[in-house]
């Protein structure tokens, strides 16, 4: 596909001229900017320009949305007319990370950490999902699962469901990787910590509770309990941090010659006798508190829980704060083997693109009716991007719309006790993901966030200028 270099260089003159932009880079659909001056964006102008679907700042990052396929034409093309030179992904998120507070900083620090490993996660989820459908009962047959009624695919579900397990049974390593590399380490390090953490050798977190007797070392005279971390989140997290700056410590004073024979094996044994006496006991009491409280939130009170979670996980995302619940997900499912959280985020992707296709319906401006269709179909397959923030949000009531309807369905699976073994595909094809014996109650939420969204961004419309 061609691109049109009239259409980049009205980009350019729209977020104030290349003299503006500091750094730039592009991830699959989105063209990301570290400006000098935001305030001279013309976001009128840019969200006028055919090539554009929408635009927003997040994270001390201005973004342009393009789409799949084309953003990367246009990337190379603005790069000929301004001359700017490509950025580094790095280099856009420390010129972004010098206008962030304290408290974006360390969301964006989580968001840099999982979203790494999100595609082995989703993998793992849409997997778990065909694992379900394969050995849920009642799906198929009268209280019997396929497996069950043909025994022959038994071992080929089995396979499924290791492959899938596979990044929740080693997700300490997947974030150890991740974290050490966002915290400056060597990533490989990180890796072996992970695994550290869920040695064989270790009791395996799953059964600590139901241990009669925990195995423990005897230190000196300290007894600490030889128990792994499977599934959890913040030991890996913190052990990483502790790591990863220890490593830099030792090779800004040991000399060049012996850092290969010192640093590694003295960070890692330091780190690995910390993280079993302090770190991990610690954290995982503090991880404790946290899924207990989580849980007996919406135990407690679920229609409320879910009627707030599911109104604000869109304006969440605006900022950026999700990538947090992502490491709530991950914790719920490690101690209590599922999520009641997934499931709302996934009712809350299909409801921005129910109340875009509104907007087709809802406006007779071509261009915007193009941009709704595409952008709906690419919500209801799990991207929201383009119908967030090229449809959406400028049109405010198509937003307000869709996070009523998410609010709803939000009550209505929580009330139902809808789970997902693990954070899946988003959208339409999210079912797979939910527990089989939810499905009736998750359809239920699929049907209002597809309705509900769709029908008031229209009767919104009536009363709005909308072409």
């Amino acid at each position: 596909m061609s691109v049109n270099k009239h259409s980049v260089e009205q980009i350019v003159k729209a977020i104030g001229g290349k003299e503006n932009i500091a750094a730039a880079t592009h991830c699959v659909t989105r063209l990301r900017f570290a400006l000098n001056d935001e305030s001279k964006v013309n976001k009128e102008e840019l969200e006028q320009i055919d090539l554009v679907k929408g635009a927003f700042s997040a994270n001390g990052q201005f973004q342009v949305v393009i789409g799949q396929g084309t953003v990367d034409k246009v990337y190379e093309e603005m790069v000929r007319q301004t001359g700017i030179g490509e950025s580094s992904k790095q280099e856009i998120k420390d010129e972004a990370a010098k206008k962030l507070n304290p408290i974006q900083r360390a969301v964006k620090t989580l968001a840099d950490i999982f979203i790494p490993i999100l595609p082995a996660i989703v993998t793992a989820g849409l997997l778990m999902g065909i694992n379900n459908v394969l050995t849920g009962q009642g799906i198929f047959f009268d209280k019997k699962s396929l497996v069950e009624v043909y025994p022959q695919w038994s071992d080929f579900a089995s396979i499924i469901n290791l492959i899938a397990n596979t990044a929740f049974t080693f997700l300490p390593a997947l974030i150890g990787w991740s974290a050490v590399k966002k915290f400056g380490g060597n990533p490989l390090l990180g890796i072996v910590l992970g695994l550290m953490l869920v040695h064989p050798d270790l009791l395996n977190a799953w059964a600590y509770g139901s241990t009669k007797e925990i195995p423990t070392w005897n230190l000196f005279g300290l007894e600490i309990q030889k128990v792994g971390y499977q599934g959890q989140v913040l030991p890996v997290l913190v052990a990483s941090y502790v790591l990863a700056k220890l490593e830099i410590f030792l090779k800004k004073r040991i000399a060049d010659a012996f850092q290969l024979l010192l640093v590694a094996p003295i960070a890692l044994l330091i780190t690995g006798f910390l993280s079993f006496i302090v770190i991990g006991p610690i954290t995982f009491a503090i991880a404790n508190v946290i899924t207990d409280a989580v849980v007996g939130i919406f135990h407690a009170v679920p229609a409320l829980g879910g009627i707030i979670y599911g109104l604000l996980y869109a304006p969440l995302v605006i900022t950026g704060m999700h990538h947090t619940f992502l490491a709530v997900d991950l914790q719920l499912i490690g101690s209590t083997g599922s999520t009641f959280l997934w499931p709302m985020v996934a009712l809350s992707n299909i409801a921005q693109g129910a109340a875009a296709l509104g907007m087709m319906f809802a406006t007779r401006d071509e261009k915007l009716k193009g941009l709704s269709l595409t952008s709906a179909i690419s919500a209801f397959l799990g991207i929201t991007e383009p119908a967030m923030f090229g449809v959406n949000l400028r049109y405010r009531f198509a937003f307000i719309a869709a996070i009523i309807g998410s609010a709803i369905a939000g009550m209505l699976i929580t009330i139902n006790g809808v789970e997902a073994p693990s954070v899946g595909v988003g959208g339409l094809p999210a079912f797979l993901s939910i527990f089989p014996q939810n499905w009736g109650a998750f359809f239920i939420g699929m049907a209002i966030v597809l309705v509900v969204p769709f029908v008031l961004t229209i009767i919104f419309a009536k009363f709005k200028k909308t072409n």
